[in-house]
Parts: C-alpha cells; sequence; structure tokens
C-alpha cells in the first residue's frame, strides 16, 4: 500500500485541499515551501516503514512468545541457563517495546501529513524545519524544544 492509498484511514488523493495543506506547512525562513511531491515522498516513505515495522513487530511478538512458553521447561536449568534464557526475554521484550514506540511515531507522523499540522512543533507552534523533516520526519518538535525537553 502506497501514502497515495493510505495515510491512516485517509488517502492523499481523498483529501481535496492537499495543495492547500501542503502550501501552509510552515517552514523556516530560509527554507523553500513544501512541493506535494516533496510531502507525498515523505508520506511513501512513512508508509513503508509502517509496514516494515509491523512486520518486525509480528515476528518479534512470535519470538518473544515463543520465549516466554518455553520459559517454564527450565526444570533442569542451572542458573546459567536460566539467566541466559531470562537476558534473552528482556533484550526480545526491549525489541519489541521500541518497535512498537517506533510504530506509533511512524504513524503519528503520516496522521499529521493527513490533518495539514505536518511541520508544526507540538510544544511550541513554530515551524520544525522542512530539512529537520526530510532527514526524521517522525519529528514533533523543533530544534530549540527537542534541545529543551533533553534538558529535563
Amino acid at each position: 500500500m502506497s501514502a497515495h492509498e493510505a495515510i491512516g484511514s485517509t488517502t492523499l488523493t481523498d483529501i481535496p485541499d492537499l495543495a492547500d495543506k501542503v502550501g501552509r506547512f510552515p517552514v523556516r525562513d530560509s527554507e523553500d515551501p513544501w512541493t506535494e511531491s516533496e510531502v507525498l515522498e515523505i508520506a511513501e516513505e512513512l508508509t513503508g516503514e509502517i509496514q516494515r515495522l509491523r512486520a518486525e513487530l509480528a515476528a518479534a511478538d512470535e519470538t518473544l512468545s515463543d520465549l516466554l512458553r518455553d520459559s517454564g521447561d527450565g526444570a533442569g536449568d542451572d542458573q546459567a541457563d536460566s539467566g541466559s534464557s531470562a537476558l534473552e526475554r528482556e533484550h526480545e521484550l526491549t525489541l519489541v517495546n521500541n518497535t512498537r514506540d517506533l510504530l506509533t511515531q511512524t504513524t503519528h507522523a503520516l496522521a499529521r501529513i493527513g490533518r495539514g499540522t505536518f511541520g508544526t512543533c507540538e510544544s511550541c507552534g513554530n515551524a520544525i524545519g522542512k530539512a529537520r523533516l526530510q532527514a526524521f520526519p517522525r519529528a514533533t518538535l523543533c530544534v530549540v524544544c527537542k534541545q529543551r525537553e533533553e534538558r529535563r
């Protein structure tokens, strides 16, 4: 499924004022305005990322389920084997959680395109920056707000 086909439950081609929305996506003073083709390229990238992450999540969930199912079979295991199994389960659980977080962020970025809020800092309302979004389309904060968040 391409970005032309899906952004959440909305399609880009179904958004009657996409050109108008794209024209209102904020940019920094030194940047050129967004074009439809640039936004569609980002949407395609995000859509592909969502498909990849969903596949990864399904595989990781299956692996984690297998590890959890096998965790009760350690009656004859020594402490080192039990510790190793626990470490492996913990590692897989961390991977699953990280993949879920990334999937949520990616879906949110795609939804922001559909809503017409892509490029706007969710903290201060200023432009995130076109170059920043082209490099990291999941960004929801401008550099100033992100730095402030990281200092906390």
